[in-house]
């Protein structure tokens, strides 16, 4: 696996000066560049934009030969006062006709007064699954994963492999009623289709987590989806989206997934995410620990097995770092992470570092089935930080995580949370 990165950004004149009365200042990989070259920094006054574009070389038995990009584009308005937003993306193609396409959006409009969050794919796509439940497989699983932006390498002997194609359409719009209070609403669609279940063999039986369900609760083992509206309360006092050094962001989300708007059952679900950033030194703002709590809730028996929570199915892809994604799957879903955030680079605060941990449950549909926190599947790791973009705070980040019986690495932009 090979990642290279490519940073177009610019240096205010205002920090040129400062630079001139003291040796030590933030730099990013622009700076060094620029002094690998006997250059100044470069002036551009007023340009706060950023982008940041990773080629991505990958091989694995579930996708065959990858190749493709992915990007962060990070921008603010013209007013001072104005929020930076983030446009995530990648597109990748396998050498098994596969096809993955994804775009997350995060944007502040007209002066902060509008918030904008989506979530859009399309996966021509093939994962494992392990059941329902933070018990599920029993019998334990054993691998060790490489990931970059959320795809899956495992060797997995007690999985489930599977195929699908996956179609999502989240988003929510939301505007500003008082201080940094936001009310929306929102659209959520997901379509699953061409689901095949790879160890499915009903002649042996050889039955699947995914095809019992199914039965059971009346979906098909083919296709399905949910389609529905939301009710979204947002509250956001961080000072910067893309690495924060303090604030809080709470999200509640209620979906109504009606039957009239395609959905299989008319289901309600609720996705609360809570995340806060403390400083940890008066000098240093790059001195923090955060903390993060995701809460998925659904109705028994009305989710489709695919559709239900689980692990690393939030907006960016992040949680669970330790396990691959759809490790833990379950009609309720309830994660906690912490992590602290440290400069390695004491003068220059070109490179940092992170510790974190985590904890993960999930529940069982059905009477006598498994409840949140009768098992938990905890997570822990380090991972360091290569400032590529001072203004923005955008970190190139490559994490190392541990959980039960699993081990994962994982590259990206930005923070994880």
């Amino acid at each position: 696996m090979m990642v290279s990165a490519l940073v177009l950004q610019s240096i205010g004149q205002d920090q040129v000066a400062d630079t001139a009365k003291a040796p030590c200042y933030q730099k990013d990989m622009s700076d060094v560049i620029r002094s690998w070259l006997n250059k100044p920094p470069k002036l551009k006054v007023g340009n706060e934009n950023s982008l940041f574009l990773v080629p991505a070389i990958s091989s694995n038995p579930a996708t065959g030969f990858m190749f493709g990009v992915a990007g962060q584009y990070v921008f603010k308005g013209k007013n001072p006062g104005s929020l930076y937003s983030s446009i995530n993306g990648s597109a990748n193609f396998t050498t098994l006709g596969q096809f993955l396409f994804q775009v997350k959006n995060n944007i502040f409009l007209k002066n902060n007064n509008v918030f904008l969050s989506g979530d859009w794919r399309i996966f021509l796509f093939s994962q494992s699954t392990y059941g329902l439940g933070t018990n599920a497989p029993e019998g334990g699983v054993l691998h060790y994963q490489y990931v970059l932006n959320g795809l899956e390498v495992s060797d997995d002997s007690l999985v489930q492999p599977m195929e699908f194609n996956h179609i999502r359409f989240h988003q929510t719009v939301n505007w500003n009623v008082k201080g940094k209070f936001y009310v929306g609403f929102g659209y959520h669609l997901d379509w699953m289709n061409k689901i095949k279940d790879l160890k499915l063999d009903t002649l042996k039986p050889l039955y699947t987590s995914h095809y019992l369900y199914s039965k059971k609760y009346d979906f098909s083992t083919e296709s399905y989806l949910i389609s529905g509206l939301s009710l979204n309360l947002v509250y956001d006092t961080r000072d910067n989206m893309v690495n924060p050094y303090k604030g809080f962001f709470a999200n509640v989300n209620w979906r109504l997934n009606p039957e009239f708007l395609g959905s299989e059952f008319n289901a309600n679900m609720l996705n609360i995410e809570w995340r806060s950033f403390h400083g940890l030194s008066k000098k240093n703002p790059r001195h923090l620990i955060g903390f993060w709590l995701l809460g998925n809730f659904s109705e028994s028996g009305r989710i489709p097995y695919l559709i239900l929570p689980a692990l690393g199915y939030d907006q960016r892809g992040r949680s669970g770092r330790g396990y691959t994604q759809g490790r833990f799957r379950g009609t309720s879903h309830v994660y906690a992470e912490t992590e602290y955030r440290f400069p390695i680079s004491r003068c220059t605060g070109l490179l940092g570092g992170v510790l974190f941990a985590n904890v993960t449950t999930t529940s069982q549909p059905g009477s006598g089935g498994v409840k949140l926190f009768d098992y938990m599947a905890p997570g822990y790791g380090f991972g360091l930080r290569l400032m590529v973009d001072k203004n923005s705070r955008t970190n190139l980040q490559v994490d190392f995580g541990f959980g039960k019986k699993s081990a994962g690495i994982y590259f990206g932009a930005s923070e994880t949370f």
